[in-house]
């Protein structure tokens, strides 16, 4: 067993889509000493559930991956407590682990603490060199504060924190919920829910809801599911007309599901076992306050990847890009460099094979009996 093997090791936001891929990933280089600090156990933006959650795990590392976190519309609707909640939990988490003595704190940022206009690919030099998208800002600039926490603790106390700066996740286990989710995990459910509404397969939609959440109030006659689906961009006419962008012929009852914004701005996308491999290699390897981006080193635009869902997902519906909306920021794409050189870190995981994966775990769990996501 190896010295990091044999470490205490508390992960919050451990029950969570990128937790239980982490611990997985722990568990496989041989820890043994994990512990969860997750809702409703901890609420840890109560300084009482920090404290007591170091009392009872008794950690040597805190591995930090919780957040209050959603797609754009949420950020836009929720600054206010995107930016307290996830700043109140990591300045404190971070203060609180000084304070015992641990023996590292390992810090996941967002790549949404990136300026609007960075150059790309991101480089962590430039992080400081303007403000962040303006709907992703409160919750990047709370993530943020954490490098200047870590870096002004390492200076005056030879506290060992470490900042990572992952890029969008997806994968087996992604949070599928609407009011929340990002953007693969949303459009593959939107185009999925499209496909069973063009079919008038009302149950399967029914169970969809079950299974990954945002069930229709009231009585869910074929009306009332139609026309709650419309709050989510899903319609289905008679003899729609495709997006030509897209190659695929109209059918006679045609889905037509709405994204927002123009699909012209791009995002790179990160595997979560990989994100999972490299948070595992930062915690054991690197010992720098110095930032760090985790991702897979690419970037593609929305209009392209929807292109690629509707291929992988045999999409026959029709797509709308509504330019009204916002776009968020218009390329994402980080230079991985540093952690390769830092602690041998590159993403295994290509692309198209893990959307296949993430749509076939979904297929199945929209298949499975029961209730339990």
């Amino acid at each position: 067993m190896t010295a990091f093997a044999k470490q205490r090791i508390t992960i919050t936001g451990g029950k969570g889509f990128l937790g239980r891929h982490l611990i997985d990933t722990l568990k496989r280089r041989g820890c043994t000493h994990i512990a969860i600090a997750d809702l409703p156990e901890y609420n840890l933006v109560r300084m009482s559930d920090i404290r007591k959650m170091y009392r009872q795990t008794g950690p040597d590392i805190v591995i930090h991956l919780a957040a209050k976190v959603g797609g754009i519309g949420f950020n836009r609707d929720n600054p206010a407590s995107l930016f307290y909640e996830n700043a109140m939990m990591g300045v404190q988490l971070l203060h609180e682990g000084y304070r015992r003595g641990i023996n590292k704190f390992v810090a996941l940022g967002t790549i949404c603490a990136y300026p609007k206009f960075a150059h790309v690919p991101f480089h962590e030099d430039e992080i400081w060199d303007g403000y962040p998208e303006e709907t992703n800002a409160p919750y990047g600039l709370a993530k943020k504060m954490m490098l200047v926490q870590s870096q002004a603790y390492r200076q005056q106390y030879g506290f060992n924190s470490v900042f990572l700066l992952p890029v969008n996740l997806y994968g087996p286990g992604d949070n599928f919920d609407f009011t929340s989710s990002h953007v693969i995990p949303a459009l593959i459910r939107k185009l999925f829910l499209a496909d069973l509404l063009a079919k008038e397969d009302y149950e399967g939609i029914l169970r969809d809801f079950t299974r990954f959440g945002n069930p229709p109030k009231g009585p869910a006659s074929a009306e009332a599911i139609r026309q709650y689906l419309a709050v989510f961009g899903i319609h289905v006419k008679k003899g729609g007309v495709r997006d030509a962008t897209l190659n695929a012929p109209s059918q006679p009852q045609t889905a037509t599901v709405e994204i927002w914004g123009t699909g012209k701005a791009t995002r790179e996308f990160f595997y979560v076992e990989d994100a999972a491999e490299a948070i595992a290699l930062a915690a054991e390897k690197y010992d720098k306050s110095d930032p760090v981006n985790i991702g897979a080193g690419f970037e593609i635009s929305i209009r392209e990847l929807v292109g690629l869902l509707t291929e992988l997902m045999e999409f026959k519906g029709a797509v709308v890009f509504d330019p009204t909306k916002p776009d968020g920021q218009p390329r994402r794409m980080l230079d991985t460099t540093r952690a390769f050189k830092e602690f041998g870190f590159k993403a295994q995981t290509g692309f198209r094979e893990g959307l296949q994966k993430t749509i076939e775990w979904y297929r199945m769990k929209h298949q499975a009996t029961g209730n339990g996501r």
